[in-house]
């Protein structure tokens, strides 16, 4: 089924380019769980293989929608409050243990929570409803926001388009896992890359 639903999200990309992007990212930053980073590393292996896209217009496109939709989201949770966690909760079948952690984080990290949470599948949907919900000052949300937005697109983008060469191994590792555990094989292999370039950099 992973297969079929990377084979949907290449299509898309192909024929929309990056309005299939900014879509994709903008949704899921606003509170939709659509997979953000298989859109990304897909993206960025088209413009490595195919140069159907460019890698800088992925980068800009994307940070420009995920802020977008942070914010959306941060509204929706302001105006809906607790009520539409709720509902967003049942809706989605999201376990009320997940919004729970998620509130921990807030309540630990305090703003910081936005921009760790691009990192975390699951969290990333939830944080802009959350800090809305929860009254975070809206001048710390858009910097962390921003921020956040900016480094994870850079970071995934960074990732495909390195890999693009090797993106049959991905996709298999794709088939294989669920993508939380993708991701973290993308990035074990540019940490191992990295290493190996050592030498040759004279580090």
């Amino acid at each position: 089924m992973t297969h079929h639903i990377l084979t949907l999200l290449r299509d898309a990309l192909v024929h929309y380019g990056y309005w299939a992007v900014a879509a994709a990212l903008l949704l899921e930053s606003a509170g939709l769980p659509l997979p953000g980073e298989t859109v990304l590393l897909l993206a960025s292996f088209l413009a490595y293989s195919q140069h159907e896209l460019r890698f800088p217009w992925i980068i800009l496109v994307g940070t420009v929608a995920t802020t977008v939709g942070g914010e959306f989201g941060f509204a929706l949770g302001r105006h809906g409050g607790r009520p539409l966690i709720e509902r967003y909760r049942h809706v989605f079948s999201i376990r009320a243990e997940s919004v729970a952690r998620a509130e921990r984080l807030f309540e630990r990290y305090g703003s910081a929570t936005v921009f760790l949470a691009r990192f975390l599948f699951g969290m990333r949907v939830l944080a802009s409803l959350l800090a809305g919900a929860l009254h975070m000052q809206w001048r710390k949300f858009v910097l962390f926001n921003f921020l956040g937005a900016a480094v994870w697109v850079t970071a995934i983008c960074s990732a495909g388009y390195l890999f693009g060469g090797h993106w049959g191994r991905l996709a298999n590792d794709l088939r294989r896992f669920d993508l939380v555990v993708s991701i973290v094989v993308v990035v074990a292999a540019l940490l191992l890359w990295w290493r190996s370039r050592r030498p040759q950099l004279g580090l």
